[in-house]
């Protein structure tokens, strides 16, 4: 069996993608999206059908068409996989916990218009204290959530005791701040294998889940290459980019499984301390890396709704004109 085949015996695979054709030919169980692959897929001109649908539906109200515009490629995919589809709440609500609520209800409900049940949707918010606040509550109205832009043990931690179903570090982008900070050196290091950042740390977060029995799982996300991929093999899940998902289909050999929850020991929580919001932020603020590259990636994924905006506002104008 090529890599692939063997790691979807141990690990659930996840298509990070929004491009539905992608998908089809991979077969993957769930999917994943985000506002910039949202974005690049809604450039494309096989999925244009779909802006037409959301702008037909939902008046001239460009967050409305937005959100119908996410759940519309939602749909999409759902037709292809037999699994979930994980669809992100606004990055720009990610420090408002009700607006994060609402959003996260609004996005429910479209879903449910159109004939898909809750069960297959994952409401993505920015692992934030707000965002970790709001999935808190959608959870307990029976909405589950997949906190993402996750980079510290706190951000993990914080997740884990509000109970939310999955969470998913990224890997790559943990990666890239120490390939960063090497490059300064006039002899920097190089990770690879078990060495890199980006797999310990989901590593790490793995093994605490499983030690103190949290029924939340864990997704990695943002990988760089095959091996992150192969040294994270057991994992709960894993979201993987088409072309990666690719190069695993391609590649023989042997997979080794690398994370297993067999030969830990469940330990009783009663000795841990219970964050607070104000000892979340100084945990998490303690870590350079976590700290930066969630500023960062919020930053960008709410850049990239602006263009989705403004690309949406045009064909709106152009509609009117027509």
């Amino acid at each position: 069996m090529n890599l692939l085949e063997q790691l979807k015996e141990v690990t659930v695979v996840v298509a990070d993608s929004g491009d539905v054709d992608s998908i089809k030919s991979l077969n993957p169980t769930d999917a994943t999206t985000n506002p910039s692959l949202i974005l690049q897929a809604a450039k494309l001109p096989q999925y244009q059908h779909l802006i037409k649908d959301a702008i037909e539906n939902s008046g001239n109200n460009v967050d409305d068409i937005c959100d119908q515009l996410i759940v519309n490629f939602g749909c999409e995919i759902l037709k292809h996989v037999p699994g979930r589809i994980s669809s992100e709440v606004d990055a720009r609500l990610s420090f408002d916990i009700q607006a994060s609520i609402e959003k996260g209800r609004k996005l429910i409900s479209l879903y449910q218009a159109a004939g898909i049940d809750k069960k297959r949707v994952l409401i993505k918010l920015a692992s934030t204290w707000q965002g970790i606040k709001a999935a808190e509550q959608l959870e307990k109205e029976g909405i589950a959530c997949n906190l993402t832009l996750l980079f510290s043990k706190a951000q993990a931690i914080a997740c884990a005791e509000a109970n939310v179903t999955l969470i998913s570090p990224f890997v790559g982008r943990i990666l890239d701040w120490y390939r960063a900070l090497e490059e300064k050196k006039a002899e920097g290091k190089e990770f690879c294998g078990s060495d890199d950042p980006g797999v310990q740390s989901v590593t790490g977060i793995y093994n605490y889940y499983k030690q103190y029995g949290y029924k939340t799982v864990v997704m990695g996300a943002s990988f760089r290459n095959t091996s992150e991929i192969i040294e994270l093999a057991g994992c709960d899940l894993l979201t993987i980019s088409p072309a990666l998902l690719n190069e695993l289909q391609a590649t023989q050999g042997t997979l080794l499984t690398k994370l297993s929850s067999e030969n830990i020991t469940v330990k009783s929580r009663d000795s841990l301390v219970v964050l607070t919001e104000s000892t979340f932020a100084w945990q998490h603020n303690e870590d350079a890396m976590a700290s930066e590259k969630l500023a960062e990636g919020i930053r960008n994924f709410a850049k990239d709704q602006d263009i989705l905006d403004q690309l949406v506002t045009e064909l709106v104008n152009q509609t009117a004109l027509a």
